[in-house]
């Protein structure tokens, strides 16, 4: 069994132009688990998600959920992918959550060169640093591993984590968008990257916004910004949404 150790998360106290007690949670990091530095980028492709196959999963909670065209209803694992045909998407509610003005949860896809195991559905607290393309130092997202990626890097030599995130392109699957909210051929803005402004947002369903826009309200409008990853449990609150977790 794995030790677990507790981190404290520095906190502010603005929030959605609010003075409120922002939620402090504690986030428990694995002694021993898979860390390192990586790339990271975007990605909303509507598809079901990888680990929302059970074949896919090595745990006895899941696999993640995946949902009928209205992003809503869950539908049977067993259900083909939307991308390749069949009736099952991305669930609305695997979008970012914004916890506290220093931390999200989320979900994402990754690429590693010499992952350990199988990583579906274990948990991430990946450190943002500042880029070429803004400064987001300071931002820290725990996210959730439901999907396979892709690399940033042209010979594919580095680690990368994909932020799930409305907006942020549909990448090779191109259908799935398309079949589900009757998305433009390549997607909500460009292939690859998505949409270039807050205002893009607006283009895509409304149940899809704010999953959207929370690149620019809690990321700075960073894109692909260098990182740090370190393992971490779960939190619950997490795993309620995508009905997964790594034992």
């Amino acid at each position: 069994m794995k030790v677990l150790i507790v981190l404290t998360i520095c906190l502010g106290v603005v929030f959605c132009g609010s003075v409120i007690s922002e939620r402090k949670p504690e986030i428990k990091k694995v002694v021993g688990g898979f860390s390192g530095s990586c790339t990271t980028s975007r990605y909303w492709d509507c598809c079901k998600p990888t680990c929302s196959w059970k074949g896919n999963t090595d745990t006895d909670v899941g696999p993640v959920k995946a949902c009928s065209a209205d992003g809503v209803t869950v539908s049977d694992e067993d259900t083909q992918s939307g991308c390749v045909g069949g009736s099952s998407y991305m669930c609305n509610n695997q979008q970012s959550i914004v916890i506290n003005s220093t931390l999200a949860y989320g979900f994402a896809a990754a690429v590693f060169k010499t992952p350990p195991e199988n990583m579906c559905c274990t948990c991430f607290l990946v450190t943002f640093q500042k880029g070429e393309w803004g400064d987001c130092s300071g931002k820290q997202m725990v996210v959730q591993l439901t999907n396979t990626g892709g690399s940033s890097s042209v010979n594919g030599t580095e680690d990368n984590i994909e932020i799930g995130m409305p907006g942020g392109g549909v990448g090779y699957y191109t259908e799935g968008c398309k079949t589900q909210w009757n998305a433009p051929d390549q997607g909500w803005g460009d292939q690859y990257g998505g949409v270039t402004t807050e205002d893009g947002c607006n283009d895509l369903p409304t149940q899809l916004q704010s999953g959207c826009k929370f690149r620019w309200e809690f990321l700075n409008g960073c894109s692909n910004p260098p990182a740090t990853f370190e393992q971490v449990v779960c939190p619950q609150e997490i795993v309620d949404i995508s009905g997964c977790k790594m034992d």
